[in-house]
């Protein structure tokens, strides 16, 4: 067994938040790059060309790369051996993000759904944790802004739809959701399961690095796919028209019942951001 001090998760959580909220992560900064190069559309070209400068203006001053930084969403993988000293987990890591809120005045929008009144401090975060073997624990801060969540859906499918079903559903969502989620997007499918955990297999697909490929040859295949179908859409930057209208779609799958197919599709903006540390 292997106590760990819950003020490093707090601090650890504390981190990434200040990581993940000032910068585009590397692949995503790539494919825009790509897509600016590639781009003969001259709305669009400007459109890119503005993305990628405003990161890079971010980054040096030290600002947040977008004004909405988001829903914070806490990925953990927590070993069986190891034990957590002090608050509990969750306090902890809602101390990190109430902390890093305030002190890099990161914008806090995190409200009662009826009332509608801000909690002030961007808390709770959104807190996700799997027992896994050994005695670390794996922690991923993804800020979700809502104008890509918001353009979201999940699909009960019959069996029968299959790999054109879920195909379909990609596409009309990106379809649907048009220029709203700020395109190019980054778009995580979540494939069987329940559907509460299909949707939670979308969100854990957006923390994987732009244009990487699922291991399973027939998972890649409908990446590949529905990033050609969903670019040949036409949309664009910011809706200008052009080439790119997204710039990766990544898939995580698991086992479902024999009378469904869950299709959930979490939208990212063009804002890849995420952040990653063991304990």
């Amino acid at each position: 067994m292997r106590n760990i001090p819950s003020e490093e998760i707090e601090n650890a959580v504390y981190r990434l938040a200040k990581e993940a909220c000032l910068n585009l992560i590397p692949s995503c900064k790539a494919a825009l790059e790509k897509a600016e190069r590639e781009e003969s559309g001259e709305s669009a070209k400007f459109a890119l060309s503005t993305l990628l400068k405003n990161a890079e203006v971010a980054a040096a001053e030290s600002m947040a790369v977008c004004q909405d930084t988001g829903y914070a969403v806490i990925l953990a993988e927590i070993g069986q051996d190891a034990h957590v000293e002090g608050k509990l987990f969750s306090d902890a890591v809602n101390d990190g993000v109430r902390r890093a809120y305030e002190d890099f005045r990161f914008r806090k929008s995190v409200c009662d759904p009826i009332t509608r009144v801000n909690t002030a401090d961007n808390t709770p975060a959104a807190v996700h944790t799997e027992i896994v073997a050994g005695d670390k624990i794996s922690l991923t801060f993804l800020p979700k802004g809502f104008g890509s969540e918001n353009m979201s859906r999940i699909y009960m499918l019959t069996p029968a739809k299959g790999v054109n079903g879920i195909l379909d559903a990609i596409e009309e969502t990106v379809k649907l959701a048009g220029s709203k989620p700020c395109p190019p997007v980054f778009v995580g499918v979540g494939i069987g399961g329940t559907f509460d955990t299909c949707a939670l297999l979308a969100k854990k697909a957006l923390t994987r690095e732009v244009g990487s490929r699922n291991p399973r040859k027939d998972v890649a295949e409908i990446e590949e796919a529905a990033l050609k179908r969903i670019n040949a859409l036409g949309i664009g930057a910011q809706g200008f028209g052009g080439k790119t209208t997204a710039i990766g779609v990544s898939c995580e799958l698991a086992p479902t019942h024999i009378a469904g197919l869950p299709v959930a599709i979490n939208i990212q903006c063009h804002c890849v951001r995420c952040a990653k540390t063991v304990i």
